[in-house]
């Protein structure tokens, strides 16, 4: 069946649009298949393939160059994308934003479809499709991808269709353009923050000299505003070229020549251009001895900052001796990170937090990045002690123990890529293709890869690392730059910081590291193991229950999604509520000061020595309800994982003065970055208003912070985390109960029952939090001083779901634990719209976002919109059968729904039962009577509206409360006002029919 709307016209010929992106990040075990991957004998001058590996790959007579691979993860779904190797650089400067333009253009109309048709039939297939989801515009390229499923005849053909039209049949209409600038205008204004403005600012200092210091992608308002269609079609027509252009499509589908043929039929009928497309010029950034320097002074950013960048033309890796040479240059990144780390955790540290990295900015410049986060009026402190490591780098080097954890981190990494290898995600598959297109990385196989790295990294030396810390030289094309909300540091006291580290090195005045001590065993006693009281199979989810001797309740899940990932997650129910209102404040600070000091009985920067080479991470949480503790490790980590949590049970954490010292110091600047943040004072106001002003929904203040109790604090920590029996764990993934059951009896079995611990709570013990929504309607303008005027709303609504058996949860931004969590009694919170707008459009949004939830209760959404929701939530199961985390969280969820009466497979099955139901039931007419039951019907007779707008005079302050009854509203507001209504229905309602309530 053709969901795509008849052609309105032939097509007339075409290219192809593109697409970017890198490889995710990758984890790794340690096991049998990589210790038996042998070794490779190369020749250091050896070239790497030309041509991406696993790939059906070609060019066309056209000119479009085409990659397709066939891969089973996710089962039936595709990861498309056309990539255009033309970016914002090439704009003419009335064409400023013209590029990403475009890319707007692209999804609203071509010569074949209209209306946002694209846009309909992403949604109506399940495709993942949203806002920056699709599309990408950078200096040198623009990127479009879809994830599309394949299950139904057709659709992988259309799919490509979309992408061929996106190639050279983008319609650009006086009437099109008028339609999107609004869209384009609102992104240009949500960058326009803090953020925005620092990281512009940053951009324009490191290409000074070169175009793209002044071809930031969004463009400039101006043109936005003002550039005409003929513009905007003549630079598609300029650079949008099929010999510019890849198509990729990495998927489940079991004949890649098919694929390749349809490419060859959507593509493959456009002629290439009657004259030949223009050169991409070439666009140099000069380099530079003399450092640069900045003082940046922005009132709202969160915090004090130091940047080091340093440039250097973009390498290009053709050859074995490349990849070595990037292996090293790695290691240097990751050793030099480790160390930083560890200074940040010293007693009274320079800087909170520092990270060295490589980063490919532009075509031809990558950069060497070093950046750190201090404390007000401590950014020439941070500098000086940046500049001071890389100088005690270059004289002394890295230590063999840091060399070691260095190759241990990244054999790690590649051991766990090998080992998933048959499990890759398509979109990182597509990615790694992107790049070769774009950049010529070569794509040699991840088997191949895994031999060379295991082949070449533990040949690499220290000193064949340390000589990449001449490229983080001061005279290698740097600029330095700090960021302050108020100004204490000058351009004086950063050359002087540089003047006087060049000299300690200069006069080799630079000592060496002093290592730490490095205990060898993180349980320095194994435990008593523990035994099965219990065990239970529940067939209908493959999970098997056991109550263990201490009381703690296990049940995992054997898979195969991923073979490198095992996660868990450990629940007990009591948390904040539970406290009175002088007890909260210094007990909510708990896991930020434990976190800190350490809760596995090692201070943060000796673990992270300790578990180098290793996948295992656990982390905690105490919430309002619950206190939780969650891992993922590797299958062969399992038992780190588990001595880690075994730690968190047995060590106390005890807070010593100087540790307590740093904390503290990180929270009060934190508190002040807040404070100086307009969208933090906007979300404080609001949860004042509709949360009662309660204590538990305050924030916390200055004056608070100093109330705060650290030994208080961490004795709530360690009594949250003391007795097992409390505790229930879910635990998924690739596991082998002959090895993993023995290790959970051992290392959570083995934790000692708590001898002073009070009963264990059940959700019906627990006390709720204090809250109460408004019962009048209350309209608010939050002012707040503000560089460039920005603006959101948040219109919220109050929810009351009566006491069922089977209860759902709203969200579109929800909050639903105002009430106790019992398993009986109403659920009660509240469910709001968000969104960010012209500053003058708000008033008048506030009113259609109204006018269009009233028309949903009362006349119900379309066929259609029920259609496109059902697919998306379909789509998004399927998904996520796939994936660990999706059966750890709907394990959890049984555990902690209200119909769990000690059969979690009982409950799991409800659950399935109910989804499947209200599927079956899902009619427009439910979903309108939904919005009655769930929100006050009619809507505008409860509500509240919150608006944050940048302090203005008197004057216009008071025709802005005019504006709250004006009309007339633009057609723009309108299309506005009804997407925040459809928001509203889509995802309250399919959330309505996937999620039992969690507390």
């Amino acid at each position: 069946m053709d969901l795509l709307p008849p052609a309105t016209e032939p097509p007339a010929g075409g290219g192809a649009g593109g697409a970017g992106g890198g490889a995710g990040g990758r984890r790794l075990r340690r096991g049998v298949g990589f210790r038996s991957l042998k070794l490779v004998s190369v020749s250091m001058d050896e070239p790497l393939p030309a041509e991406p590996v696993g790939a059906a790959y070609g060019r066309l007579a056209n000119g479009l160059t085409y990659y397709v691979r066939s891969n089973p993860k996710p089962r039936m779904r595709a990861a498309l994308s056309l990539a255009v190797k033309v970016g914002s650089v090439v704009e003419e400067e009335d064409e400023r934003g013209v590029s990403h333009i475009v890319e707007h253009l692209a999804f609203s109309a071509t010569s074949r479809y209209t209306n946002h048709d694209i846009v309909k039939f992403l949604e109506s297939i399940g495709a993942e499709f949203g806002a920056c989801q699709n599309a990408l515009t950078s200096s040198d390229e623009t990127i479009y991808e879809l994830l599309v499923p394949v299950d139904k005849p057709g659709l992988l053909s259309q799919a490509i269709s979309v992408l061929a039209e996106f190639s050279s049949e983008v319609r650009v209409s006086a009437e099109d353009l008028e339609k999107e600038r609004g869209a384009v205008l609102e992104e240009y204004r949500g960058g326009r923050n803090a953020t925005g403005r620092m990281q512009d600012s940053h951009w324009a200092l490191l290409f000074e000299g070169s175009k793209y210091a002044e071809r930031l992608p969004i463009g400039t308002e101006k043109v936005i505003r003002t550039v005409s269609h003929e513009t905007v079609r003549q630079f598609y027509h300029k650079w949008y070229h099929l010999s510019n252009m890849a198509v990729f499509a990495v998927g489940d589908f079991p004949d890649t020549q098919a694929v390749v043929e349809m490419i060859k039929e959507h593509f493959g009928q456009k002629a290439p251009a009657s004259c030949p497309p223009p050169v991409i010029p070439e666009f140099p950034v000069p380099s530079h001895i003399e450092p640069r320097f900045s003082c940046f002074v922005e009132s709202e950013a969160a915090g004090s900052a130091v940047v080091i960048s340093c440039k250097m033309p973009a390498d290009r890796i053709k050859t074995v001796k490349d990849y070595r040479d990037s292996l090293a240059e790695s290691m240097f990144h990751w050793a030099l990170t480790q160390r930083l780390f560890k200074i940040s955790r010293r007693n009274d540290p320079p800087y909170f937090s520092c990270s060295s990295a490589a980063d490919a900015l532009v075509r031809p410049v990558k950069a060497y990045i070093m950046t750190s986060s201090c404390r007000e009026r401590g950014t020439v402190e941070a500098l000086e002690s940046m500049l001071l490591e890389v100088a005690r780098v270059r004289l002394h080097g890295f230590s063999e123990r840091e060399i070691s954890i260095a190759r241990a981190l990244m054999m790690s990494d590649i051991e766990s890529a090998y080992l998933e290898r048959d499990q890759m995600q398509s979109t990182s598959l597509r990615d790694e293709f992107l790049q070769h297109f774009l950049n010529e990385e070569p794509v040699v196989g991840i088997e191949y890869e895994a031999q060379l790295q295991k082949t070449l990294l533990p040949h690499i030396s220290s000193a064949e690392v340390v000589k990449f810390a001449a490229n983080f030289s001061t005279t290698s094309s740097c600029v330095i730059k700090v960021v302050e909300p108020r100004a204490h540091a000058s351009l004086e006291d950063l050359k002087a910081a540089v003047l006087k580290v060049n000299t300690l090195e200069r006069d080799n005045a630079i000592p060496p590291w002093d290592e730490e001590q490095i205990p060898e065993e993180i349980v320095s006693q194994s435990p008593e193991p523990g035994s099965i009281l219990d065990k239970v199979e529940h067939p209908g989810i493959g999970a098997t229950e056991m109550i263990l001797s201490n009381g703690m309740r296990i049940c995992y899940k054997c898979t195969d999604f991923l073979d490198d990932q095992v996660v868990f997650t450990g629940f007990a129910y009591g948390g904040l509520s539970e406290l009175s209102e002088d007890e909260y404040t210094s007990c909510s600070m708990g896991s930020t000061i434990a976190g800190e000091i350490g809760i596995f009985g090692y201070r943060p920067s000796v673990l992270m020595d300790m578990l180098a080479g290793k996948r295992a991470e656990v982390g905690t949480k105490v919430g309002a309800y619950m206190r939780s503790f969650s891992g993922d490790c590797s299958p062969s980590d399992l038992e780190t994982a588990l001595q880690l949590v075994y730690q968190l049970f047995t060590t106390k954490v005890e807070p010593r003065e100087e540790e307590v010292k740093i904390v503290m110091q990180m929270a009060e600047e934190a508190i002040y970055a807040q404070e100086r943040d307009p969208y933090t004072a906007f979300a404080n106001r609001a949860r004042e208003i509709n949360y009662g002003n309660s204590y538990f929904f305050k924030p916390i203040r200055i004056s608070d912070l100093k109330k705060v109790d650290p030994i208080r604090a961490c004795e709530y920590f360690n009594n949250c985390f003391k007795d097992p029996s409390a505790f229930t764990v879910v635990v998924v993934g690739n596991i082998d109960p002959s090895i993993s059951v023995p290790l959970i009896l051992q290392y959570l079995g083995g934790i000692p029952k708590a001898r002073d611990a009070m009963q264990p709570l059940t959700r019906d013990d627990l006390k709720g939090l204090p809250f109460k929504f408004p019962e009048t309607i209350i309209r608010e303008v939050v002012r707040s001083p503000m560089v460039e005027a920005q603006c959101f709303v948040q219109v919220g609504f109050p929810v009351v779901l009566k006491s069922t058996t089977m209860i759902y949860s709203v969200n579109v931004g929800v909050f639903l634990g105002g009430n106790k969590p019992s398993r009986s009694g109403d659920v009660r919170g509240d469910i709001s719209v968000n969104f960010s707008c012209d500053p003058d459009m708000s008033s008048k949004l506030v009113d259609f976002v109204l006018e269009e939830i009233s028309c949903l209760q009362n006349e119900g959404p379309s066929e259609e919109d029920v259609l496109a929701i059902l697919e998306i939530e379909q789509r998004a199961h399927e998904n996520g059968l796939q994936e660990n985390y999706y059966w750890l969280d709907r394990i959890l969820r049984s555990y902690q729904s209200r119909v769990y009466s000690g059969d979690v497979g009982s409950t799991f099955e409800i659950q399935d039962e109910g989804r499947l139901k209200v599927r079956e039931a899902l009619t427009p007419q439910a979903m309108q009577l939904a919005l009655q039951r769930v929100l006050p019907f009619p809507c505008r007779k409860q509500f509240t509206v919150v608006i944050l707008m940048p302090k203005s005079s008197c004057w216009n302050s008071f025709k802005t409360l005019l504006t709250w009854s004006s009309s007339g509203f633009s057609r723009d507001a309108k299309i506005l006002a009804g997407m925040a209504g459809a928001i509203v229905v889509a995802f309250s309602l399919w959330r309505y029919s996937r999620s039992t309530l969690r507390s």
